[in-house]
C-alpha cells in the first residue's frame, strides 16, 4: 500500500509539473485547441472564400476572381497560425518558454504574410500582362518568376533575422566566394544579359521562325535565361546560347510583310516578239488583277524580258503576295504557276529546256575521197 501512495505522489507530482513546469491538463487543453482550429481549417477557409465569393461575382473584372482562386492555400493556413497562437496563449510558460513561444508566432505569421505576397503576384500578373503590348511576353514572365523568387528570398530573410541570423554577414562573408564563382560563371552572366536584351529589343519571341547564321533555322518555342529553344522543321530541338544572339545575325522570317516569288520563265528561241510582248504583257495584266499580289512602293512587281540564255529567252516575273503565311503562299505560288504556262500555252509558245543543236555544212564541189584500203601497201 506504501509503494502504491509512492506511485501516485509521483504521478501528480508528474501531472501536476508536466513538461517544462507546465501542468498536463493545460498542455492537453492547449492541444485540443490547437487540434480543433487544424480540423476546422477547410471549413473556416471554405466559409471566408464563399463570403468573398459573393462579393466578386458583383464585378466584372477578372483581377478578383484570380485572387480569390490563389488565396485557398493561405487561407487553411491562417487557422492553424490562429489555433497555435491561442494555444500557446492558455499556457502559463517561463520567460525563457515564453520568449521560444512568441518566436514561433511570429515564424508562423511571417510565412502567413509572405506565402499570401506570393500567391498574390498570380493575379498581379493580369496587370503586368496588359504592357505585353510594349513589352515581350517572355520579359513578362520572367519579371512574374523574379518577383516570385523575390518573395521568397525576403521571406526566408525575415524568418532567418526572427532567430538572430544576421544575414547581411552572412552575405559579406560570401563576398569572396561570390567574386569567385562569378568569375567561373562568365558565360553563364553573359548568357543571361544576351537574353535580357533579346526581350528587351523584341528581335524575336515564342513562335517566330528565325535563321541564326551558321547555327540553326527553325520556330522559337521557349526563351529562358541561359538559352533559347528553337525546333527545327524535321522536329530537333536545339538549345542555343542567348550570347549566340548577340555575336551572330538573326533573320526573323515572321515579321516579314510579305513573301517574294522570283521566277525566270525561260521560252524558246522559235518565240516570236509579238508572241514575247503578248505573254509579258498577259502576266503582267494577271498580277495587276490579283488581289494576292502586294503593289505598293515597298513592294513592287516587274514583269520584263531579262535574258538570252544559251537555250531560252527568259521573262522574269518578280512578286510579292499580300500574306506571310507558309501555306497560303504555296497555294499563290502554285495558282500562279498554272496561269502562266496558261498563257505561254494559249500563245502558242513552248518552254525551253537545256539543249544543243548540231549543224551539218555540205559543199557540193568537193569530191568526197575514197578510202582505200590497199593503197597503203
Amino acid at each position: 500500500m506504501e509503494t502504491f501512495n509512492s506511485f501516485n505522489d509521483l504521478f501528480l507530482d508528474v501531472w501536476n509539473n508536466g513538461v517544462f513546469g507546465i501542468n498536463a491538463t493545460d498542455i492537453i487543453i492547449s492541444l485540443i485547441i490547437f487540434l480543433l482550429f487544424y480540423l476546422l481549417r477547410r471549413l473556416i477557409a471554405r466559409f471566408i472564400l464563399n463570403r468573398l465569393s459573393r462579393i466578386v461575382t458583383r464585378t466584372t473584372t477578372k483581377i478578383d476572381d484570380a485572387i480569390i482562386q490563389v488565396l485557398d492555400g493561405p487561407l487553411k493556413f491562417f487557422p492553424v497560425v490562429v489555433g497555435f497562437f491561442i494555444a500557446s496563449s492558455y499556457l502559463d510558460l517561463s520567460n525563457e518558454n515564453q520568449n521560444f513561444i512568441d518566436l514561433l508566432n511570429r515564424s508562423l505569421i511571417t510565412i502567413f504574410i509572405f506565402w499570401l505576397l506570393h500567391q498574390l503576384i498570380i493575379p498581379f500578373s493580369f496587370v503586368i500582362k496588359n504592357f505585353e503590348a510594349k513589352i515581350s511576353k517572355p520579359l513578362v514572365d520572367w519579371t512574374l518568376k523574379g518577383l516570385r523568387i523575390l518573395v521568397l528570398v525576403l521571406g526566408t530573410v525575415a524568418i532567418l533575422e526572427l532567430w538572430g541570423i544576421r544575414v547581411g554577414p552572412v552575405i559579406a562573408g560570401l563576398g569572396l566566394f561570390g567574386v569567385a564563382v562569378a568569375l567561373g560563371a562568365q558565360d553563364l552572366f553573359k548568357n543571361l544579359i544576351s537574353g535580357i536584351m533579346i526581350l528587351m529589343e523584341k528581335r524575336f519571341t515564342v513562335g517566330d521562325v528565325i535563321l541564326v547564321s551558321g547555327e540553326v533555322e527553325g520556330v522559337v518555342e521557349q526563351i529562358g535565361f541561359r538559352s533559347t529553344l528553337v525546333r527545327r522543321f524535321d522536329s530537333t530541338p536545339v538549345m542555343v546560347p542567348n550570347y549566340k544572339f548577340a555575336e551572330q545575325s538573326v533573320t526573323n522570317y515572321t515579321r516579314r510583310h510579305h513573301r517574294r516569288i522570283r521566277w525566270l520563265v525561260g521560252l524558246e528561241y522559235r518565240t516570236t516578239i509579238d508572241q514575247l510582248r503578248n505573254i509579258r504583257n498577259e502576266i503582267n495584266t494577271l498580277i495587276e488583277n490579283e488581289e494576292d499580289f502586294a503593289k505598293n512602293e515597298n513592294a513592287s512587281f516587274y514583269v520584263r524580258i531579262d535574258s538570252f540564255s544559251e537555250s531560252s529567252i527568259d521573262i522574269l516575273v518578280q512578286v510579292f503576295t499580300v500574306t506571310n503565311d507558309w501555306g497560303e503562299f504555296l497555294k499563290i505560288k502554285e495558282s500562279l504557276a498554272v496561269k502562266i504556262i496558261e498563257i505561254v500555252e494559249r500563245n502558242n509558245s513552248g518552254f525551253a529546256f537545256p539543249s544543243q543543236s548540231l549543224y551539218v555544212e555540205s559543199f557540193p564541189n568537193d569530191k568526197p575521197e575514197i578510202f582505200n584500203p590497199k593503197s597503203n601497201i
